[in-house]
């Protein structure tokens, strides 16, 4: 693999979120430089100590050398202390500070983009991705720049203590700088590797896990285990390579050092042996230490740089997450307030991919305060209609207006709170009823909450729970049927007071007693306010205002239902006499 240089922009970009921590910054530095000092000190005080007070037999002075390196050996330990404590302190709030930032980012992004992006490779990069990028300052970048002042500062002491066995140290230095630059090349690509092989891991059982009652349903569990395997051994091999990078180096980089510690400890040897001047048992003493200092700094400098890759690969992964601008256009300046509800589409064009129509020109006006039904096939564009009312998604052509204003013109947020939609597929999160039917609004209360479900009638229903509004529904709401799903989303919308409703194939698939609660609810809810229903089973629209007939993205009818099934030949009437036949059983 062609090796990859860690881009110094992308480590610009990351530093960039330590601005608010300017202070802590400056002073992980300061304590770094602050251990570097009290770090190389301790062997030259040792050096001193064997050489003017334990050679010369003087006890007073070595005991005074003695309490002086417990002295530095405390502030060592404190600058260790705090340099490691502050590194993580500042690499955790700064993630803290990313990961919101994320978070705010994709929640803002279009449906379009979700259409196309895995859940899983998304939750690896708000989540392990992001603590990645962590160790750039609590693994990588401190503990080098920790690192290259020690080994500077060390260095320093060598020379100042004896410079020809410094030059021996020295010799071996270029040989295990190649080493590490062999080995941070090879880690570069194995790291990448790993990431990719996680976000595919990720991706593959959170997909299975959601779906696991259709893996269960069609019986492909051994199909599925088969597949697992397949990945988990590519993420295995990925791991793998990185460990056997890791075998390699230190094995060698510990080879060098003890062959340069032995170098030293005959060289210096000797000349004691023969009565030169050169070295002293104190250098012995000191080098001993001064070369581990030197060399595990450097051999770290190799395994922290890996840290620092790592997080900066994930850096990358994370900021051009950030950089993508899929947002839905939000220069709309005025405020939605209460709606009328009148709602016109004019000549509106859409598909989901380029050159693909799914909306093919329409034009409709709903009338304020008017229930229509809007009914086809699947695929039609039924609920590609909604959508667009939401700006889930942005229209290719054509204008989308509610109550005379173009929709592009409004606040997204304030045109959203005036649309409460009920899907059939009934999305609720592990907490309570209360909190999944105000969604932690603090403008509604508990208050409100039972005062509108007496008002729809499903007060009863949420009470014969245990715990009543407090029951929690757990993930997905799979402590409650279908049926009773509807009636918290019908609930929830009619709580949020919308000025315009929209029940999206709401009352398919419940059982008798849900689908007789909701046809209640929906009656209250719908009182008032202009309501739009897309429905599967034609019974339930017959008594809307006006039923839009869809077929293959274009309006071919329009009416109401006694209108429209008195066309012999209308698609509606051989829609509803062909569900009728199946419902009666012909």
């Amino acid at each position: 693999m062609k090796p990859i240089k860690i881009k110094s922009t992308s480590l610009k970009k990351v530093l960039r979120f330590a601005k608010p921590y300017k202070k802590r910054y400056i002073s992980v530095i300061l304590f770094a430089i602050l251990l570097s000092l009290f770090a190389a000190l301790r062997p030259y005080l040792l050096k001193q100590t064997v050489d003017s007070y334990v050679s010369t037999g003087n006890k007073e002075g070595l005991l005074h050398y003695i309490l002086l390196m417990g002295f530095v050996l405390f502030c060592e330990v404190a600058s260790q202390f705090y340099f490691v404590y502050w590194a993580n302190w500042l690499g955790q709030d700064i993630v803290k500070d990313i990961r919101e930032k994320l978070f705010s980012h994709i929640s803002a992004f279009k449906m379009k983009f979700y259409d196309s992006e895995p859940v899983g490779k998304l939750v690896t990069r708000t989540v392990f991705d992001i603590e990645s990028i962590a160790k750039i300052f609590s693994q990588g970048l401190f503990m080098i720049i920790s690192d290259l002042f020690k080994m500077v500062v060390v260095l320093g002491f060598m020379f100042y203590m004896n410079w020809k066995l410094t030059l021996i140290v020295l010799l071996a230095m270029p040989i295990l700088l190649y080493a590490i630059r062999v080995f941070q090349l090879k880690m570069k690509g194995a790291f990448q590797e790993v990431r990719t092989q996680v976000a595919n891991l990720n991706t593959f059982v959170q997909e299975r896990l959601t779906g696991m009652k259709i893996v269960q349903l069609f019986n492909r569990e051994d199909i599925e285990y088969e597949k697992f395997k397949v990945i988990n051994k590519k993420h295995n091999k990925a791991w793998l390579r990185n460990i056997l990078y890791n075998s390699i180096f230190f094995p060698i980089a510990d080879t060098i050092s003890s062959i340069t510690l032995g170098f030293i400890i005959w060289y210096g040897g000797l000349n004691i042996i023969n009565g030169d001047n050169i070295t002293s048992f104190g250098d012995l003493f000191a080098y001993t230490m001064l070369i581990s200092m030197l060399f595990n700094p450097l051999r770290q400098i190799a395994d922290k740089f890996n840290e620092l890759q790592m997080g900066i690969i994930a850096s990358d992964r994370v900021l051009e997450l950030l950089e993508i601008e899929e947002f839905v256009q939000t220069q709309g300046t005025k405020q939605a307030k209460h709606f009328k509800g009148e709602i016109t589409f004019k000549d509106v064009r859409f598909g989901y991919i380029p050159e693909e129509e799914v909306i093919k020109g329409i034009n409709l006006n709903v009338k304020a305060g008017e229930t229509i039904a809007i009914v086809g096939a699947t695929g039609a564009g039924k609920s590609t209609i909604i959508n667009l009312l939401n700006r889930f998604y942005e229209i290719d052509s054509g204008s989308i207006m509610v109550d005379g204003t173009n929709i592009n013109q409004f606040q997204l947020n304030s045109l959203r709170k005036q649309i409460a939609i009920v899907l059939q597929d009934v999305f609720l999160f592990a907490d309570s009823i209360l909190n999944n039917i105000t969604l932690n609004n603090p403008n509604i209360t508990r208050k409100d909450v039972i005062q509108a479900a007496k008002d729809i009638g499903v007060n009863d229903f949420i009470m014969s729970l245990p715990n009543g509004y407090d029951y929690n529904v757990k993930e997905r709401g799979v402590m409650l049927s279908s049926g009773q799903r509807q009636l918290i989303a019908f609930l929830r919308a009619y709580v949020s007071n919308p000025s315009i409703l929209i029940l999206d194939e709401a009352t398919s698939s419940v059982d008798t007693y849900s689908e007789e609660l909701i046809q209640t609810a929906t009656e209250k809810i719908t009182q008032g306010r202009t309501s739009i229903v897309i429905a599967h089973r034609l019974a339930t629209i017959v008594n809307a205002d006006k039923i839009i007939v869809m077929d293959k993205g274009l309006i071919v009818e329009e009416g109401t239902h006694q209108q429209l099934i008195d066309r012999e030949t209308g698609y509606y009437k051989n829609l509803y006499d062909s569900q009728f036949a199946v419902e009666a059983g012909e």
